[in-house]
């Protein structure tokens, strides 16, 4: 096995974080290209992954496309993607395919950017909605199987699926309740998490529809990013 995972920018790319993290907390080698965003992606991106989207995973002459298809791949290949618990790893699998399918408002109204803090014009039914059954599906994780982790003692792939919506609950502040945030406050303080976050607020990229999206959302009240 030889892997190289190809993602997109650290402040924006969510999808892209689930495996990358994924693979660095469970020490799995891989090499990782980045490809930032631009205007127009597709035949850019279509070069190495036929759906033209980040992330993509290359095992030497396999295409892997897709966080989640990447993640159960590796599954198949390496312990502890999933918790050896089997109630757990129900739990854990649902919870993913939850975030990889759902969660449209959250997605779309509060954007993944690492490097700001925002409040937001407003919050509406649908947001609030997604932002109430973050902290419910936390809270039960939690509670349920023990903790720290959501699924349990070990970090695995659930965490991976919401690790973006921690950096998304910090950036705008939502209230997902004190069981939920404590998880959110652990998984940024998790070393592979700072090594994102540092590159992130590295990044010379900046891409304009990503910047507008959440200047028509919210104000922006700290920048933490090295200025362009």
């Amino acid at each position: 096995m030889s892997y190289t995972l190809i993602t997109a920018n650290r402040n924006y790319s969510s999808w892209s974080l689930r495996p990358w993290i994924l693979m660095m907390a469970l020490d799995i080698p891989f090499e990782n290209d980045i490809i930032y965003f631009e205007e127009e992606n597709y035949d850019r991106f279509r070069a190495f992954a036929p759906n033209a989207q980040v992330p993509c995973l290359k095992d030497d002459d396999r295409t892997i496309w897709d966080s989640l298809a990447i993640i159960e791949y590796l599954a198949e290949r390496h312990g502890g993607v999933w918790p050896k618990d089997e109630k757990a790893r129900t739990w854990a699998r649902c919870a993913a395919s939850e975030m990889h399918g759902g969660f449209a408002p959250l997605r779309n109204i509060c954007p993944m950017n690492v490097g700001i803090r925002a409040k937001l014009h407003k919050i509406e039914t649908p947001l609030q909605r997604n932002i109430d059954r973050i902290g419910e599906l936390f809270a039960e994780g939690l509670e349920s199987f023990g903790g720290p982790w959501l699924a349990g003692e070990k970090f695995s792939a659930v965490d991976a699926f919401y690790a973006p919506v921690a950096y998304r609950v910090r950036s705008f502040d939502l209230d997902i309740g004190p069981t939920g945030r404590a998880w959110v406050d652990r998984i940024i303080a998790h070393p592979a998490m700072q090594a994102w976050e540092k590159e992130a607020l590295a990044e010379p990229h900046r891409e304009i529809s990503h910047e507008d999206e959440i200047a028509a959302v919210a104000t922006v009240t700290e920048d933490f990013r090295t200025p362009v």
